[in-house]
């Protein structure tokens, strides 16, 4: 998705991790598929296909029919051992995340090893195929276009933590569709606007909606896959976002600034002046703010890390919007090359912005608030009554957190490694002397050896200590 970052060669190649990666041998597959159904295959489906009709980097897909109704069925079967695999690769990933972060100044604003850990947790919640069930269910009942859009049907009895069982969907993929059709046209539109009323009035959304993830029914529905990474906006982040996007499409650099800062309530020191222009650069860089033409998820991601460079540390599911907006923009400018998706999201904004200010929900809005501050009133006594207590009976603890002291740590360390360094060198000097005195065999030169080799050492010792001293102990 990012053809400007990725050298065309590897991203073709990353491409084949979304549906045509090579699958498991069977015969691993089979005895986990039995055991998770609690019966052999027989029991539960005829014209089970044992070679795999998809492969994916997590799961690979089966054909099947249903024992009893004969209904196709795609089986969803998770990679033996993929959990051990995934734990391991995370060990070694966010051991070089963090070497990056603490060395590479230039890569701080991108918080490796956070990241890191945000997609440990993404990928620990797609793991459990339990969550993508229950991601199926709720969009199916929050579905506000199914003339439109729709997801498989999936067998909630035949499903576990690592199968999931759904109808076998016979859909055309996009790249079938030429490009700037009236068909490649609709679907753009359809996919765009579910997808920002997922986000913006829904608050759940798929999370990584791109070309291998979507189908074209018979019927010219469109069919969303694999639902095992979505995100969830509370209705606060919702409104919050709605505020971003609007200064985002006016181009207004000082009411995204304000915005981000809000979201995040940082307590940081911030040059806003200074973030206002970076943040200017990213949207003229990637968006025309007077068109409405460019590449909004681009824009996005620019400004995350803009946010993300100065301290400002937005929750993971804006992130998750990015990404989402970057798989059907990409998928939007497949099928449509005149594709903008501004067409399909400012109505959607408008209806937010219209919710968010209707008089209906500022009045919800006051008396929430003043039932939270009713209820903070009431506990009041009580918190006051609980620290006294505490300072009456020398319970009273303060916790301080040192920051910038990892120097100092080092430079004692280092100090007292001299020292020792020092004492040993001292040592030997003086056993070495010593022993040179007693002209004890074996001898060189009509010297005692372990005399002389005790200076030798001590001389060796000695020059790399002035040596590290001179060159300011950097390692």
């Amino acid at each position: 998705m990012r053809p400007d970052v990725v050298p065309q060669a590897l991203m073709d190649e990353l491409r084949f991790l979304q549906e045509t990666v090579p699958p498991a041998d069977f015969e691993d597959v089979k005895p986990m598929l039995e055991h998770e159904l609690g019966g052999s295959l027989e029991d539960f489906f005829v014209d089970f296909v044992d070679e795999a009709k998809a492969g994916a980097s997590m799961a690979q897909v089966h054909y099947a029919r249903l024992k009893g109704s004969g209904k196709p069925v795609a089986i969803k079967v998770q990679r033996p051992g993929l959990r051990k695999k995934i734990e391991a690769d995370f060990d070694i990933l966010f051991w070089f995340a963090k070497q990056a972060h603490e060395r590479l100044e230039e890569l701080r604003g991108y918080d490796l090893p956070g990241l890191v850990e945000t997609l440990r947790e993404g990928l620990e919640r797609e793991l459990d195929f339990s969550q993508e069930l229950r991601s199926m269910q709720f969009f199916t009942i929050q579905n506000p276009y199914p003339e439109d859009v729709c997801i498989p049907q999936v067998y909630e009895t035949l499903c576990t933590s690592r199968v999931i069982v759904m109808d076998w969907i016979e859909g055309a993929h996009l790249a079938e569709f030429e490009s700037g059709s009236n068909a490649a046209k609709r679907i753009a539109q359809i996919g765009s606007k579910s997808l920002f009323n997922q986000i913006m009035l829904e608050g759940f959304f798929h999370a990584d909606p791109h070309a291998g993830n979507i189908r074209v029914l018979d019927d010219s529905r469109i069919c969303f896959l694999d639902w095992g990474l979505v995100g969830h906006m509370t209705r606060r982040m919702r409104y919050g976002l709605s505020d971003l996007f609007l200064a985002f499409v006016r181009g207004s650099a000082e009411d995204v600034v304000a915005t981000a800062i809000a979201l995040a309530e940082s307590s940081e020191p911030l040059n806003r002046r200074e973030m206002e222009r970076e943040v200017m650069i990213a949207i003229r860089t990637h968006y025309n703010v007077e068109t409405g033409v460019g590449n909004m998820g681009k824009a996005i991601l620019a400004l995350f890390y803009v946010f993300g460079r100065n301290g400002i540390d937005l929750a993971r599911e804006y992130s998750l919007v990015a990404k989402a907006i970057l798989c059907i923009e990409e998928a939007g400018n497949s099928l449509d090359p005149k594709y903008n998706i501004s067409d399909q999201f400012e109505p959607i904004l408008r209806t937010l912005i219209r919710d968010q200010k209707s008089p209906k929900r500022i009045l919800l809005e006051a008396k929430s608030g003043m039932s939270r501050s009713l209820s903070y009133l009431q506990q009041l006594p009580d918190e006051l009554h609980r620290l006294l207590n505490k300072v009456d009976q020398d319970r009273l603890k303060v916790n301080f957190q040192h920051r910038g002291l990892d120097k100092l740590d080092h430079t004692i360390g280092d100090a007292s490694n001299k020292i020792t360094l020092g004492i040993i060198i001292g040592c030997l000097i003086v056993g070495s002397s010593l022993i040179i005195t007693t002209n004890n065999p074996p001898l060189l030169f009509g010297y005692p050896l372990i005399g002389l080799l005790g200076f030798v050492l001590s001389m060796v010792l000695g020059a790399w200590v002035a040596f590290d001293i001179l060159r300011g102990g950097r390692r």
